[in-house]
């Protein structure tokens, strides 16, 4: 019988956007797709400030320079949000 193997230090390598939703490939393969309304320093930002960040460590958060915005993978993949 196989077992999957969860990721207990998950990884991003790569972010991106589409209109409505925060999209983190991760490294292990997997894909996280959130509403951008659940950050909303994010949902207001525009295409280029979203477009300009830089993973935090080694993957395990995301920074958003212009908007002084960082969020956690595994945060992310908690599902927890931003609150006003």
């Amino acid at each position: 019988m196989a077992t999957l193997a969860v990721e207990h230090h998950p990884q991003a390598l790569a972010v991106s956007f589409d209109d409505s939703s925060l999209i983190v490939d991760l490294i292990d393969g997997r894909t996280i797709s959130v509403p951008l309304s659940w950050f909303p320093v994010l949902s207001q930002a525009s295409e280029s400030q979203l477009k300009e960040w830089e993973l935090l460590g080694d993957g395990e958060g995301i920074h958003w320079p212009q908007l002084d915005e960082d969020l956690s993978v595994s945060g992310l993949l908690a599902g927890n949000r931003s609150r006003v």
